[in-house]
């Protein structure tokens, strides 16, 4: 399974991106899909999740109420729809899939997609 992730960029404060995971080499119907973020000189953080019929969403409590994740099961794609954008949003984004059915846990991942760079400017 391969996950590519796009939509990263420079944004201003306040602003909007969304970002997109798409999928390939097998249909991720039975995954729940992720996505984490780093900024540097830390750790990985959970952002959102959601299982693949996209009815189960899950969210960091740092981005409830601003991001929104959703899923396309005709392009198995997952998005990640970012309102509101802050200063502290700034990291490396990354997608991920797992057959467990919670998708916090960042060592719990089978896939991880190579990451997207949102930066967003004060």
């Amino acid at each position: 399974v391969q996950l590519q992730a796009s939509g990263g960029g420079l944004v201003q404060a306040g602003g909007s991106l969304r970002l997109s995971c798409a999928a390939s080499g097998r249909t991720l119907r039975s995954y729940t899909m992720a996505w984490f973020r780093q900024a540097p000189g830390k750790e990985r953080d959970f952002v959102a999740a959601v299982g693949w019929k996209g009815d189960t969403a899950d969210y960091a409590d740092s981005v409830k109420g601003r991001f929104t994740i959703s899923t396309d099961i005709a392009k198995n794609t997952v998005y990640l729809q970012m309102n509101s954008l802050k200063p502290e949003d700034t990291a490396v984004y990354y997608c991920a899939a797992t057959q467990r059915p919670h998708g916090r846990c960042s060592n719990y991942m089978d896939y991880w997609g190579q990451g997207t760079l949102v930066t967003v400017s004060s």
